[in-house]
């Protein structure tokens, strides 16, 4: 019996190369991304391999450019991952009703909906360090 591993592995060197393979839509556009895969179909199987790596790219007029190593990628780190502060943003002040709702909440207490949809106060639970 031959387990999945080692046809995958007898296999890997018998596939054929295929460039472009792989594309991506952003925005309005299709681009083809420069991965190489190795590929065998037949009957009712198919072998697919990528080689294991990530790359940054940069969108471009017509082609993405693979990013160099040493190149600063600042920019690329905040359109991609985003930030993770939790500060309040500035600009967007609480309404002053809202504002007032939330200073007649006692302390140790939170607003909770019943089954009906009716609010009601609840104490919340304090929770305690497990001792070992």
């Amino acid at each position: 019996m031959k387990t999945v591993k080692s046809v995958k592995n007898s296999l890997k060197f018998k596939a054929e190369d295929k460039e472009g393979m792989l594309s991506i839509k952003i925005g309005l556009k299709r681009y083809t991304l420069p991965v190489n895969a190795r590929l065998i179909s037949g009957e009712g199987y198919l072998y697919l391999s990528f080689p294991a790596s990530s790359e940054l790219y940069r969108v471009g007029e017509n082609d993405l450019q693979i990013m160099a190593s040493d190149a600063d990628a600042a920019d690329a780190n905040t359109a991609l991952a985003g930030s993770k502060s939790r500060a309040p943003r500035e600009g967007r002040p609480l309404p002053d009703s809202l504002a007032e709702a939330l200073k007649s909440i006692p302390a140790g207490h939170k607003i909770v909906a019943n089954e009906d949809g009716s609010h009601r106060l609840v104490k919340t639970r304090t929770r305690k360090l497990k001792t070992s």
